[in-house]
Formats: C-alpha cells, sequence, structure tokens
C-alpha cells in the first residue's frame, strides 16, 4: 500500500468515532472483554480487491494486540468464496470494527473493480482510461488509490496540479485564446493547461493556442475521429462526459489518448463482502 498512514489512520479514526460515540451498546453490555475469537473476510463476488490493509488497520488501531493474516493483496482478483483476511484476538475488537472495516475495503474494491473492467473493454486501443474530480469528501485518496489498483490511471488530484479551463472559466474569461493567453503569462514551466472544448472549431482553436491537452466534452466517436486527425498528435485528447459501459469502445477506437470516467468514484456500487466472527 502506498497511502499515507497519516492520512489512513485519521479516516479510520473518524469513522470509528463516528460509529462509536460513547461505547458499542450491544458488544460492550453483550460480550466479555477478555473473550476471544476469530474473524475472517470473505468474498461473495468476483472482481478485483482493494483496501485490505486499510480494512486490517482498522482492527489494530481499535486493539493492537489483534493478530491478522492476509490472504489476498490488493490488486488481486478474487472470487466469490475467496477468504480475504483472517483475524485473531478479541471479539469486542471483532465487532466494533466491523462495519468500518468493511465500509471502507467494500467502496475502495468497488473502484478497483469498475476501473478494471473499464481497463480492460480498452484494450488493444491507444486509450488510457482516468479517473476524475467527482469524489467523496475526505476520500479522495483513497478512492484514488482505488483507481489505480485497478488498472485505471489517476487524472489531475486537485485544482492545483494544472490549469484546466472549463465551459464556465472560458467563458468568464472571454475566451478559449484569452484565457489560455493569461495563464501562459502566470504558471510555472512545469504547470499544463488543458481546455474544455464543445466542438471542432473550439478545437482548432484550443491547438492555435497551444494548449497541452484538449478535452473533448460530450462528442459522439465519429466526431472525436476527426478531432483526432486535425489534432495529429499537438496535443493530448481526452474524451469525457456521458460515456458508457456500450460507448467505451467505440470512443477508445476513435483514437483519442485519454478517457476520463466520472463514474468510477462518484456511483461505484459496493463490492460484496461479508465478515464472519465465531
Amino acid at each position: 500500500m502506498i497511502l499515507n498512514q497519516i492520512y489512513v489512520d485519521n479516516i479510520i479514526k473518524t469513522a470509528l468515532l463516528e460509529d462509536i460515540n460513547y461505547c458499542d451498546v450491544t458488544t460492550d453490555y453483550l460480550i466479555p472483554s477478555d473473550q476471544i475469537g476469530d474473524g475472517k473476510l470473505v468474498s461473495k463476488a468476483d472482481g478485483i480487491v482493494c483496501g485490505v490493509e486499510v480494512a486490517a488497520r482498522v482492527f489494530e488501531i481499535i486493539d493492537n494486540t489483534i493478530q491478522i493474516e492476509i490472504l489476498k493483496n490488493d490488486g488481486e482478483p478474487v472470487h466469490k468464496g475467496d477468504e480475504i483476511m483472517r483475524m485473531h484476538g478479541k471479539t469486542t475488537t471483532l465487532l466494533k470494527g466491523e462495519r468500518t472495516a468493511l465500509n471502507l475495503i467494500q467502496h475502495m474494491s468497488g473502484i478497483a473493480t469498475i476501473s478494471n473492467r473499464y481497463t480492460k473493454i480498452v484494450e488493444g486501443t491507444n486509450a488510457s482510461i482516468a479517473d476524475t474530480r467527482k469524489t467523496l469528501p475526505g476520500l479522495r485518496p483513497l478512492q484514488k488509490y482505488a483507481v489505480m489498483t485497478g488498472g485505471a490511471k489517476n487524472h489531475r488530484y486537485n485544482l492545483s496540479d494544472a490549469a484546466m479551463l472549463k465551459d464556465n472559466h472560458i467563458d468568464a474569461a472571454g475566451g478559449i485564446t484569452q484565457a489560455i493567453t493569461k495563464l501562459r503569462t502566470k504558471i510555472g514551466h512545469m504547470t499544463k493547461i488543458e481546455v474544455e472544448t464543445r466542438d471542432l472549431d473550439e478545437l482548432r482553436e484550443a491547438l492555435d493556442a497551444k494548449a497541452d491537452i484538449i478535452m473533448l466534452d460530450n462528442m459522439s466517436p465519429e466526431t472525436m475521429k476527426q478531432a483526432v486527425a486535425i489534432t495529429a498528435g499537438r496535443a493530448v485528447l481526452e474524451a469525457s462526459g456521458g460515456i458508457t459501459d456500450e460507448t467505451l469502445r467505440a470512443v477508445a477506437e476513435s483514437g483519442v489518448d485519454i478517457i476520463s470516467v466520472g463514474a468510477l468514484t462518484h456511483s461505484v456500487t459496493a463490492f460484496d463482502i461479508s465478515m464472519y466472527v465465531k
């Protein structure tokens, strides 16, 4: 796992404090504090697992004496019935950490699974799948890590990474050429400029203004093919907007370089994982 441990711990502590206000009235009143038990996480579907070490860390933060055996690592395929992780320790620890651990690993595995599926759909083309900034507040590092674990790529992490001129920026600045010209006088040599375009005329203007990356927003695959021909390698082309499972392959075959998909993070379905304690 390449995630910052301080960030991961803070996320987990926030989640645990949200879930356990002052006590767990079921577990604390029912289970003896010295009772020892075994737990396991089991996949209930086929996909790509992600967030195993994050889930393990949940139990470790509650009680650092717990013993954990990781059976499936992040990025590995899992099938229905596969054991992902085993835990041995206080039963109270297992029960208190169950929901937080499952919430995190299910969400991250869901993102990794759809990212992997989309990546496989475009195999053999020039296109790469990328995420967007359409992430849940506070969870962006986890979500972008899961995208990468599934085999897709990360778009800019935040607004400081690159200059991205969307339609509202362009309209407010007076046009594509004016916006790029002004930005060039202020940004550093390491900062790239991306421009969102809505038609081929805007594409041509962005090319003339020497944009580094040009987004083809809500264009058909046929129009994207024309954009690829017009661009002729002068800028990186990114397709975005309304892309589905059914249209993804056609978009990739248009010749674009990047396909950004907000659904990887903003509307992902949680991967089905269960926890059993005895």
